[in-house]
């Protein structure tokens, strides 16, 4: 492991496989709670069922004690977009919740979202969800070996900029991960191409788009995590842990590396 300018951590192959290990734990306890999201179930439930699961594979919760956060998750509800704490609120039909989720396994991170509707939302929250996570993937697969941070920002902003008029957290961003859950270099989901610090094989990214069906701007609850959207428009957020090798993008909290959504965008996948 090395370090470059600005506090960037570079990881040696055995530790980006040490990542993996962590990204298939976010990624199988996300589809677990996919499959617990419906209506009746509170918050506070799927982040029992999070932690259990998580804890049961050999991991830590990333997120408990994390600057004092009382959850193993963030559970953000329609307007909340992200950061919500887990609790006594129950989920109901037309409900939209983000699940943020982060587990260490012997030192290393992993770091991933999802956003899942609780029976029938309204279409244009569907759409939302779709150009959020297409936006994400765009991100992803406009990295190369050689280019710049940005060049994932401008993919994103100019994904969502394409499919409407949508509201670009600016905010909260992308972060880079290993030892530490949020690291150096911060990876915005706008801006122009082609800037910030170069992508080297061993850097690890979280790219992250929150997207709302209004404005940019939102405002901290008073309980000093929630940030819900100033207009009271609804979000969606979601989030993949990823590196790059010689041969492409790999995609360590997505359980089949990325693969299969890299192939679909006409790019090669570098995962094992």
């Amino acid at each position: 492991m090395s370090f470059l300018d600005r506090g960037i951590q570079i990881k040696t192959p055995e530790q980006i496989a040490g990542m993996r290990v962590a990204g298939l734990v976010v990624g199988e306890t996300l589809e677990l709670l996919r499959g617990s999201v419906r209506a009746g179930t509170t918050t506070g439930e799927l982040d029992a069922i999070a932690e259990d699961n998580i804890r049961s594979s050999g991991g830590t919760p990333s997120f408990k004690g994390y600057h004092g956060f009382p959850g193993s998750i963030c559970a953000s509800v329609n307007d909340e977009v992200v950061h919500g704490i887990p609790g006594e609120r129950v989920l109901a039909d037309g409900d939209v919740v983000s699940i943020d989720c982060g587990a260490i396994v012997d030192g290393w991170h992993g770091d991933a979202a999802i956003t899942v509707a609780i029976g029938e939302v309204p279409a244009e929250v569907t759409e939302l969800m779709r150009v959020t996570e297409e936006a994400m993937w765009r991100g992803i697969a406009a990295a190369r070996l050689g280019g710049r941070v940005t060049d994932i920002s401008h993919a994103v902003e100019s994904h969502v900029r394409s499919q409407g008029c949508y509201g670009i957290l600016e905010d909260y961003v992308g972060h880079g991960i290993g030892s530490e859950m949020h690291q150096p270099p911060n990876v915005p989901n706008f801006g122009k191409p082609g800037r910030g610090p170069k992508l080297v094989q061993g850097l690890a990214l979280a790219v992250e788009p929150m997207i709302t069906l209004g404005g940019k701007d939102t405002v901290l609850l008073e309980d000093d995590w929630t940030v819900i959207t100033a207009d009271g428009t609804w979000a969606a957020h979601f989030e993949n842990t990823f590196t790059l090798t010689p041969q492409g993008a790999w995609v360590l909290t997505a359980l089949d590396g990325g693969e299969s959504a890299l192939r679909a965008l006409g790019v090669p996948f570098g995962g094992r």
